[in-house]
């Protein structure tokens, strides 16, 4: 053995990585930074903690909303309507939730129907017509 072997003796420094943005803006972190005596630097967001973006131009709309006056509601089942389904399930002795289980419709369709609190539909209607064997719709 000609050279001889030398050993390093240095210490090596093994570090965490450094604390992420998210982790350097949380309450603990900066709590323990300003215990430390380390600069802390606070930035404050023009408009931040407001929805000032969304509310600026609501002046307009609510005017806009104040001076609508129609009265928007949906279409409700006509009076006959209603009267008619009643008549042709009771005459066909069917109770409302097998009605509503020959046109495939759940029983609270059946419901709002007879109770007038349904927005009409069409293809609903159809299957009524069919099941009951009675005319629902135009001139009778």
């Amino acid at each position: 053995m000609s050279g001889h072997i030398a050993q390093d003796w240095e210490p090596v420094v093994i570090r965490k990585k450094a604390p992420t943005a998210a982790a350097r803006k949380d309450e603990k972190a900066v709590n323990a930074a300003r215990r430390a005596g380390a600069e802390i630097e606070t930035v404050r967001k023009a408009a931040a903690g407001s929805n000032r973006a969304a509310s600026s131009s609501t002046s307009l709309n609510t005017r806009k909303l104040d001076e609508e006056t129609e009265n928007l509601t949906h279409e409700k089942v006509p009076t006959e309507l209603k009267k008619a389904i009643i008549q042709g399930r009771t005459e066909k002795k069917l109770t409302q939730s097998q009605l509503a289980q020959l046109i495939n419709e759940k029983p609270q369709i059946i419901q709002e129907y007879e109770s007038g609190k349904a927005i009409p539909n069409q293809q609903i209607i159809t299957k009524l017509e069919r099941a009951l064997g009675v005319k629902l719709r135009g001139k009778k």
